[in-house]
């Protein structure tokens, strides 16, 4: 995606508010974004021409609104058509972009119509441009988010912050999340990073903290995000070769971003019950810290973040940390034990974290050709290329 031009960045911004006044106004969520990306696209090719208005969210509410009776061809949407000079233009309200947000993570959706639906809508961006981000054909976006649309029509699913918000929430979360991963770490691909997704997820994970400042765990969220993502620049080498985190060069890492991160996940453990993101975002916070790694306390955090929100990469991770307090042999026998569990049998993190260990141990041999499995597990051309390299120096 790239830096965003100023034009790009006032619809990029505009686009969930508009969208949010619309639906508001109107009620049916598929049509009014159909509605939304035509005015969007509307004025595209019309401002750089005729200049941005002064007002640019009222002129797209205009334009999203009469689009909107259009696409309507029925009885209902003539009479409003009729009625449209007396039809008051919405406007855009402070709650409008987190009602949206919960909208569009309705439990009744898939995790990845979420993420596609969540980008669209809120994200603002195109079905083209999530497309590349997701590595998916454009079609199959489109018909996903068609296909999320019709379900939340079909649920009957009204634009206001629904009772259950608060038990909607951990989804909205898990959602941004999910974003947030495929970006800083794509699960396929011929690049490490997909700086739109986790760029974007940061965005609108900022502005969920700003709506909901009292909630801890979209606090440690976002503080996680920006702690990890502030590692970025030190975690590929300039031919697009991964580099691990012990062996990357600290002083590119975005101090400012890690001193935000930190100043956010201190106030919230203080101040708020604690929660697996804000455990998360502690464990990233003690990575950011200058000087040697502090293992035991990385150990223990993932301790009690395995007894909070126990996961099979919660657990590999504990025995990585397990291994750098006690050793490496200690590690692989703990490896042993959780690989049993179905979720990571032949997960190709585990083996790679196996060779490893075999590496710390001794094993150069056995290391090896666990370095060439993993390597043929992952989709990631990017890890499959640093697997390999790690292989061929133990030959």
């Amino acid at each position: 995606m790239g830096v965003l031009t100023p034009l790009e960045e006032v619809l990029r911004t505009a686009a969930p508010q508009v969208l949010g006044a619309v639906v508001r106004r109107y009620g049916d969520f598929d049509t009014s974004e159909d509605a939304v990306q035509e005015a969007l696209l509307a004025a595209a090719r019309q401002w750089p021409r005729e200049g941005m208005p002064d007002d640019p969210r009222a002129w797209l509410i205009r334009v999203a609104s009469r689009r909107r009776i259009e696409l309507l061809r029925n009885e209902e949407a003539r009479r409003r058509r009729e009625a449209l000079p007396a039809d008051p233009v919405p406007s855009v309200r402070g709650d409008d972009e987190l009602t949206l947000l919960v909208l569009c993570c309705h439990p009744a959706l898939t995790p990845l119509s979420q993420v596609a639906l969540t980008l669209r809508a809120v994200g603002g961006l195109s079905t083209a441009e999530i497309a590349r981000a997701l590595l998916v054909p454009e079609s199959t976006v489109g018909q996903r988010i068609s296909r999320a649309k019709r379900k939340i029509r079909e649920t009957g699913a009204r634009f206001v912050l629904p009772a259950d918000f608060e038990e909607r929430l951990p989804g909205v979360r898990q959602t941004l999340y999910l974003i947030f991963n495929e970006g800083h770490t794509a699960s396929s691909g011929s690049s490490l990073h997909r700086v739109e997704l986790s760029t974007e997820a940061i965005r609108l994970t900022r502005q969920l903290h700003a709506r909901l400042p009292q909630d801890g765990e979209v606090a440690g969220l976002l503080a996680l995000m920006l702690l990890t993502d502030a590692r970025r620049p030190a975690r590929t080498r300039p031919d697009g070769a991964l580099v691990p985190l012990a062996e990357q060069d600290r002083t590119l890492w975005n101090r400012t971003a890690i001193d935000e991160g930190v100043e956010i996940i201190t106030a919230a453990l203080r101040d708020t019950e604690i929660g697996p993101f804000q455990l998360q975002a502690a464990i990233a916070a003690v990575h950011a810290e200058p000087g040697a790694t502090d293992w035991p306390q990385i150990l223990a955090l993932y301790r009690l973040l395995e007894a909070v929100a126990p996961g099979p990469m919660v657990t590999l991770n504990r025995i990585v940390a397990l291994a750098e307090v006690d050793g490496p042999l200690v590690g692989l026998r703990a490896l042993e034990k959780a690989a049993t569990e179905p979720a990571l049998a032949t997960h190709h993190r585990v083996t790679a974290v196996r060779a490893h260990l075999l590496e710390r141990s001794g094993d150069r041999t056995a290391a090896r050709d666990e370095y060439l499995l993993a390597a043929r597990r992952t989709l990631s051309l990017p890890e499959q290329r640093y697997l390999e390299s790690r292989a061929s120096r133990l030959r």
